[in-house]
């Protein structure tokens, strides 16, 4: 591993290389905030494909990526004379230390979960108005949820365990089925839905990568279908449901 000092002096040639991009390299020049976000989202994608893979070669890889697009960012604050990468780092550091008082104060905390309950706290008194005041609108639903739930857990506001949890889904299914409404069984599949990512948080499960692997699951073992299809000189879609369970049940077997 790196040194201390040779950390620094690769983070000082990044700032130079950035410095040097803008000035010079015609496309680089013309990117703004607003050119950057996509893509900053997409390259945040790839490195949760990456760290569900638990690929570390490539995890580095998309790192850099990411962190390319945090000091571009700081680079066009500074241009604007708004902040700059130093600004930034200097006002994370002084939020870690005001909200980890168990570290930096005299504060005592028996586990984890007092870690938390405190950083929620904390937060409110920075002045956010509302414990889910952080809960930013573009989050995907699913990871949204598991948020709000987390962040409420913070001050209490949480079931006693998974089997209070799952008896709310259960509820939730009840009024689902029950519901003849197409409106209002839209609402109470969201209501399944939140009451299921309660429970696997609960549980200790993320929901989301959870679904993600289920994602890529499918997709392998359908493609491994398409595969087999091939090989037996069938076209799926003229298959019927049954022959295309056979293969599915062949493509598992191939795992």
């Amino acid at each position: 591993m790196n040194t201390k000092e040779q950390k620094l002096e690769a983070f000082s040639q990044l700032l130079d290389i950035m410095d040097d991009l803008r000035e010079k390299c015609p496309w680089d020049q013309k990117q703004t905030l607003q050119s950057l976000r996509h893509l900053t989202l997409e390259e945040v994608y790839e490195l949760s494909d990456a760290l569900l893979e638990e690929d570390m070669q490539e995890i580095k890889k998309e790192l850099g990526d990411v962190l390319l697009h945090l000091i571009f960012y700081a680079k066009i604050g500074s241009e604007k004379g708004s902040f700059d990468i130093a600004d930034v780092i200097n006002s994370l550091n002084e939020k870690l230390i005001f909200r980890h008082p168990h570290i930096y104060g005299d504060v005592e905390v028996k586990d984890e979960e007092e870690v938390k309950q405190n950083w929620e706290k904390l937060k409110l008194k920075e002045g956010n108005k509302s414990v889910l005041s952080g809960v930013t609108k573009g989050t995907p639903s699913l990871i949204k949820a598991y948020r709000i739930q987390d962040k409420v857990k913070g001050i209490g506001f949480e079931f006693a365990n998974a089997e209070d949890a799952w008896k709310k889904v259960d509820e939730e299914l009840a009024e689902f089925h029950a519901e003849t409404d197409l409106d209002k069984k839209e609402q109470e599949l969201g209501d399944v839905f939140f009451s299921l990512v309660n429970y696997a948080r609960i549980s200790g499960i993320n929901p989301d990568t959870a679904l993600e692997r289920t994602n890529n699951k499918f997709i392998n073992r359908f493609q491994q279908m398409e595969n087999l299809a091939l090989e037996k000189n069938l076209n799926l879609a003229d298959l019927t449901l049954e022959k295309m369970d056979e293969l599915w049940e062949e493509a598992k077997k191939k795992e």
